[in-house]
């Protein structure tokens, strides 16, 4: 005998609560809970709050003993100062931003050698930079003391281009060799 469905049963009436019902029971299969609109939303306001409370907790702690992140430049210009150590970063400064310290035109002609003593030690790459280079010296070193600090750089020696040794093998014979100017 056939079962007849009744007319007035849910599943006939409503096609979209029928719908509904069986993916409930088919949640309810796998485990799933049913929660109910007025839950959920609790359940969205806890979640809002609960991600608050960790941006809050993550924010970087204000101490007042010193304790609180810094920047890195800070410090180390810090440890500069507290160590003495103005003068020998002043002139690795100046080893490293020559080019920005003289003028590119300058630069590409003279380069400092070495530093001992507040003096820089300065090579030419011809005579005729070499003796505008000592008529400069006056102008660079008022430059530096305004750039570095007055008394880092006190002298600038300044050497000429280098010759070419004449000594070939192992007999020679002594004196200056051809009477050429190099540069």
């Amino acid at each position: 005998m056939s079962e007849e469905k009744d007319p007035h049963a849910p599943e006939a009436l409503d096609a979209a609560r029928a719908i509904l019902n069986r993916m409930r029971e088919s949640a309810l299969s796998r485990g799933e809970a049913r929660i109910d609109a007025a839950k959920a939303a609790k359940f969205e306001e806890n979640a809002a709050a609960r991600k608050a409370r960790r941006r809050a907790s993550s924010a970087p702690a204000k101490y007042t003993d010193g304790r609180d992140p810094q920047e890195i430049g800070n410090l180390f210009g810090k440890i500069v100062r507290d160590r003495g150590w103005s003068a020998p970063v002043a002139v690795g400064s100046v080893l490293s931003r020559w080019s920005e310290l003289v003028g590119p035109q300058i630069a590409a002609h003279c380069t400092p050698e070495s530093f001992e003593d507040s003096t820089v030690v300065v090579r030419c790459d011809s005579t005729t930079w070499a003796t505008q280079m000592r008529l400069l010296s006056h102008e660079l070193l008022k430059h530096f003391d305004k750039e570095l600090g007055a008394g880092v750089i006190t002298v600038i020696r300044v050497l000429g281009p280098a010759a070419p040794s004449w000594r070939h093998g192992g007999r020679s014979v002594k004196g200056r060799g051809p009477r050429d100017t190099y540069g």
